[in-house]
């Protein structure tokens, strides 16, 4: 865990927004979402400002509870959420066939957790693309301390419209990334065209199961819970997600809820009858603690106005992630794997 102590936290919190500005930021992120009254096309129209704001807002809470990887994971009796995480994006790594040397592309990067680990696991190049610039900062000083600066780097940039040429990478991977595009069809369609002919892409994505009921007042309820906690304009079906690479030119290889069959619930570690030592943080307990601490230092001063709002709307997604798995209507574990075609004809 790369950010450990409570001033780190404090002094990361906003990320890259004044801290003056902290409060109105978090006003306004929250205005975009149904929760408070907010409409989807709002917040799809405006998604790489409000997506910006979530992540200058959250990141550091992020990296205090979960590390450098911002992501669940299926796991194993006896496995620490750590062991999981790892083993999870090792699997990305297998299923895409990476060789050394290769040029890869982390579409939705965050700080780079996952491509260090992809990167030293598959003696690879990862590039980094996120449109954060508070993330990007991290990331090129966790790729420094890591010593993997000389091959892997960040890409400040829109995954809706990607600066590279075409053709330009080996592989393609999202870790609960492209979840935030507001289209996931313009999203994948881009992935297509700086993908190399005969490659791959591999993701995990956010998605509704065929659980979900639209009708169901509860169901929406949960649903707007995590898309307000998280980040999101919409959370799609596995279904549209699958259709959209379709669209956009993929041969879908194989897709999975990884969720499903999991020996340990994936939303185990935010689940408030479950403690861990391991991982205390992101337990009632540690959050009930982060809650109060956090409450403290924006008392003193130490952390900007607003930090406390950020903490009760994340404590939302918490509860709204534990039941949408727990009612099996949402999942974050959706894996699928698609080749590009050698030619468009095929």
């Amino acid at each position: 865990m790369s950010k450990a102590g409570a001033l780190d936290l404090a002094s990361g919190l906003g990320g890259k927004i004044d801290k003056s500005d902290v409060l109105s930021s978090v006003e306004k992120y929250e205005k975009y979402h149904v929760y408070y009254g907010g409409a989807e096309e709002e917040r799809k129209a405006n998604y790489s400002d409000m997506v910006n704001k979530y992540y200058d807002l959250v990141t550091s809470f992020y990296e205090f509870g979960w590390g450098e990887s911002f992501h669940f994971a299926p796991r194993f009796k006896e496995e620490s959420l750590r062991e999981s995480i790892k083993r999870h994006e090792h699997f990305l790594a297998l299923q895409l066939s990476l060789k050394p040397g290769q040029k890869v592309l982390d579409v939705g990067c965050g700080i780079g957790g996952p491509l260090r680990e992809i990167a030293r696991f598959s003696s690879t190049s990862v590039t980094g693309l996120n449109n954060n610039e508070y993330q990007i900062s991290r990331g090129k000083e966790l790729n420094r301390i890591a010593g993997v600066d000389r091959t892997c780097d960040f890409m400040k940039a829109d995954f809706m419209k990607m600066p590279f040429p075409d053709n330009s990478f080996d592989a393609v991977y999202a870790i609960e990334a492209t979840c935030h595009a507001p289209d996931a069809y313009g999203c994948y369609s881009e992935i297509y065209r700086v993908l190399k002919p005969g490659q791959c892409f591999a993701a995990y994505e956010w998605c509704m199961t065929d659980a979900f009921n639209p009708h169901n007042q509860e169901h929406q309820k949960i649903k707007a819970e995590i898309e307000i906690g998280d980040g999101l304009p919409d959370i799609r079906s596995t279904e549209q997600c699958i259709d959209a690479l379709k669209k956009a030119g993929f041969e879908v290889i194989w897709s999975k809820d990884l969720a499903a069959g999991s020996p340990v619930p994936w939303y185990l570690p935010l689940d408030t009858t479950h403690f861990s030592l391991n991982s205390f943080r992101l337990t009632a307990v540690g959050r009930f603690f982060t809650r109060n601490m956090v409450k403290a230092l924006e008392y003193l001063g130490l952390a900007p106005k607003g930090s406390q709002r950020v903490q009760d709307f994340l404590e939302k997604a918490a509860q709204g992630l534990v039941e949408g798995g727990r009612k099996e209507i949402f999942t974050p574990l959706f894996f699928f794997s698609a080749r590009k075609p050698h030619s468009e004809s095929q």
